[in-house]
């Protein structure tokens, strides 16, 4: 999974890729060869992305979008074109959780924000791109989910449903582009030490109490992550498709 070349020819879309999962995997796929177009909610955010990532500058882009709105889309996916050509590599990696209690307290704009980041946005720009994308076996959707997808997560019951959805529409989109060549899957991270989840490891006792939780017995980092996502982004993964890979470190077990 280290050859440098293992995505060359690789266009990749990624969203949500101005911190965390999303930038270690910009980081990675670049260093694998692949030309990357990121982006974030704000402006700085992408800046500071671009920054970090200034080895790769001939190869990397980056735009302001928010993910629920097609207009900012269809402006994501022409940049990325217009930089680097035809996009056959998308990652729907931005996420949100913005309430955290019962469900039946859950006020409407929580799972109208929810839904539009977690749901509405993966299937909004995988269908702008499937449209047009190049098929083969270089052609590939990846789907960011959650264990929380997998099994309800106490109070995270908004966030459990959104990614629920997400993994039937990477299945359903598989299912239905598997003829064009394209391959549709899905990771499901675990707690992994980023920002987003840092309520459960940034102190020593959350940090125990998560790792306790874990086969493994411990939290995982984002390079973990991006391993998955290399092996579903590369020609390794040609016979795959609604796939839906844990790497949780045996957390739902």
């Amino acid at each position: 999974m280290d050859d440098s070349s293992a995505l060359r020819g690789k266009n990749a879309i990624i969203t949500g890729a101005t911190r965390g999962i999303g930038l270690a995997i910009a980081r990675g796929f670049l260093a694998r060869g692949a030309t990357v177009t990121l982006c974030g909610r704000r402006t700085a955010g992408v800046e500071q992305a671009l920054t970090e990532l200034a080895d790769y500058q001939d190869h990397v882009g980056g735009r302001c979008a928010h993910v629920a709105k097609q207009e900012d889309l269809r402006e994501l996916v022409k940049q990325a074109e217009s930089q680097f050509g035809p996009v056959n590599l998308l990652v729907n990696n931005a996420g949100t959780n913005p309430f955290y209690g019962p469900l039946v307290e859950a006020e409407e704009w929580a799972w109208d924000k929810t839904m539009d980041v977690n749901l509405k946005g993966p299937y909004l720009l995988s269908r702008m791109v499937a449209r047009q994308m190049t098929s083969g076996a270089s052609a590939s959707i990846i789907n960011m989910g959650s264990v929380a997808g997998l099994t309800a997560m106490p109070m995270s019951g908004l966030y459990s449903v959104s990614k629920a959805g997400l993994i039937m529409l990477t299945k359903a989109l598989a299912r239905e582009l598997g003829g064009q060549g394209i391959r549709v899957n899905c990771i499901c991270p675990g707690v992994i030490k980023t920002r987003f989840s840092e309520a459960l490891w940034k102190d020593q006792a959350a940090a125990d109490t998560s790792a306790a939780q874990k086969a493994l017995g411990r939290i995982g980092v984002p390079d973990e992550v991006v391993a998955a996502a290399v092996y579903f982004a590369s020609d390794a993964s040609s016979f795959t498709t609604g796939a839906v890979l844990q790497v949780d470190g045996g957390m739902v077990l």
